[in-house]
C-alpha cells in the first residue's frame, strides 16, 4: 500500500453556497467511488477554488459527508491567472491504495473537463477501472 494522489475538478454556474457545497461533495464522492476508496483510506484532501468563488468553504461539504468527519481537509485559492477557467473547484485527494499510478481515475466534471481532456476522455472509456 502506498499514498497516491487523486485529482479532480469541477465548475459551478455561479458563486453561491449551495452550488459550492453540492458540487464539491458530488466531485469528492465520485473520486472516492471510482477509485474504490473509503474515508479511512484518505490521508488528506486539499481543495482550491478560483478567486471568483467566495460564498462558502468547499471543505465544509466534505466534512459533512458521512464517515468523512475526521479526514483532514484544507481550502485555498488557486492562482489568479488571466484566461483561466472561472468558477472552478479543484481537489487533490491523498489516499492509501494498492492501485498503480496508471490505475488511478482522475475526475473532471462540467466545464473542468477542459483542464485535462486526456484524463476526462480516458475515464469515459472506463480505462484504468478495476
Amino acid at each position: 500500500m502506498m499514498v497516491r494522489g487523486v485529482r479532480g475538478a469541477t465548475s459551478i454556474c455561479e458563486d453561491g453556497q449551495q452550488h459550492v457545497l453540492e458540487e464539491t461533495s458530488e466531485l469528492v464522492k465520485e473520486m472516492a467511488e471510482r477509485n474504490g476508496l473509503d474515508p479511512e483510506d484518505i490521508v488528506s484532501v486539499l481543495i482550491s477554488t478560483t478567486t471568483d468563488i467566495s460564498s462558502a468553504f468547499p471543505a465544509k461539504s466534505v466534512r459533512s459527508m458521512p464517515g468523512w468527519e475526521y479526514v483532514p481537509v484544507m481550502c485555498t485559492h488557486e492562482m489568479d491567472v488571466p484566461g483561466a477557467l472561472p468558477l472552478c473547484i479543484r481537489v487533490l485527494l491523498h489516499a492509501n491504495t494498492e492501485k498503480s499510478q496508471k490505475e488511478i481515475q482522475h475526475i473532471y466534471r462540467n466545464e473542468a473537463v477542459r483542464l485535462r481532456p486526456d484524463l476526462a476522455s480516458r475515464n469515459l472509456k472506463g480505462e484504468g477501472a478495476k
